[in-house]
């Protein structure tokens, strides 16, 4: 039997820019899993963290930044074959200013500020492009309107 198992966070760090979003991609470097893949900012939850410190502290590590605003979207799961876990990752959009350019970790070996149409081309998973058209209509006005109260988290 297959467990679930609240694991993992997704950030999505954008810049919703008057003249258009700007969403930061990375990828993955040589030597990690999913090599040359692009993604959003991922990573597991620790200890007893909670969802949006793992968050926060998942997008300082891989990208130096820090959210102005942070925002819980949604959550998708997915199978981990190798574990027996089905794991359900929390999904979060962190607003930044995408005048500062990244500073990456280990793990990947590129960093990118592009529009929301790249993005989407880029990302590689589905469930990521998902989690970016319900970011843009949620925050489509640069914040979460009549649910701000429910969303947004910093």
């Amino acid at each position: 039997m297959a467990e679930i198992k609240v694991g993992v966070v997704d950030v999505f760090v954008i810049d919703p820019r008057p003249d258009g979003w700007k969403v930061l991609v990375l990828r993955r470097a040589a030597g990690t899993r999913c090599t040359g893949a692009w993604e959003v900012v991922h990573g597991r939850i620790e200890g007893d963290e909670r969802p949006e410190d793992a968050a926060i502290r998942e997008m300082r590590e891989e990208t130096g930044l820090t959210p102005l605003r942070l925002y819980n979207v949604t959550c998708h799961p997915f199978y981990l074959h190798r574990f027996g876990v089905v794991q359900v990752a929390v999904v979060f959009a962190a607003f930044a200013d995408s005048a500062v350019a990244p500073t990456l970790g280990a793990e990947h070996d590129q960093g990118e500020w592009v529009g929301v149409e790249e993005a989407m081309e880029r990302l590689v998973w589905p469930r990521s492009r998902h989690s970016l058209t319900d970011i843009r209509a949620l925050l489509r006005s640069g914040d979460a309107g009549p649910v701000e109260d429910v969303l947004r988290v910093l």
